[in-house]
């Protein structure tokens, strides 16, 4: 099976962009999903986070404070690091199994953080996201409500655009109408059932 992974930085259209090959009936599996089911109050990775940043990162309903928590990462690299060893394992382990698991003739990997949690790895192909930085930036504040100052920290705490875009394979640019994104991921859907179907598809292709 191909494996696709899908990334961009924050605010880039990801979710549209999964949404639109979700359409297609194939399998999508979105690392968000399954970080969400890992900091459940029942699990070890929901433990371990406040075992190492304290009551601050539990809401009133027990849950974990997604805002708090946001807030200490993006505000504290040490933080970030300790947050990511206690997840990225687990989220690379359930890919994994989770891409085992698939029937579909490929499937897409959802990953925002594919570069930066070193998971290359676990994938055949690379499809990145891209958009003009003042767009994201717009986007960005529009969408969490937050100040240009704490877009900017978001966007800085990611893999820079260019090293994102060297070791992409495929891009896709959402800058435009949701009709032209819509056109481009059918030229990609088309694009992965060929490349599925013949081994070629380990080599590059023009982009």
């Amino acid at each position: 099976m191909l494996k696709v992974g899908l990334t961009g930085g924050v605010a880039s259209g990801k979710s549209t962009v999964t949404e639109l090959f979700s359409q297609y009936n194939i399998a999508i599996i979105d690392a968000d999903i399954i970080a969400k089911e890992l900091v459940a109050p029942d699990q070890d990775a929901f433990k371990e986070i406040v075992q190492t940043f304290g009551k601050t990162v539990v809401g009133f309903d027990g849950s974990l404070n997604r805002q708090n928590l946001r807030k200490l990462i993006f505000s504290d690299p040490i933080a970030k690091q300790r947050l990511e060893n206690i997840l990225h394992p687990r989220i690379r382990q359930q890919l994994l199994q989770q891409s085992q698991d698939c029937t579909t003739i490929y499937c897409i990997l959802a990953i925002p953080l594919l570069v930066e949690a070193n998971m290359t790895d676990i994938v055949d192909r690379i499809v990145v996201t891209d958009i003009d930085p003042a767009l994201q930036l717009s986007r960005l504040c529009q969408r969490d409500n937050i100040s240009e100052k704490e877009a900017l920290n978001m966007i800085n705490s990611q893999c820079n655009r260019q090293h994102r875009m060297t070791i992409s394979d495929d891009v896709i640019v959402n800058n435009g109408s949701l009709d032209s994104l819509k056109q481009r991921v059918d030229e990609l859907h088309h694009y992965y059932l060929t490349l599925a179907k013949n081994i070629s598809y380990l080599l590059p292709a023009p982009r």
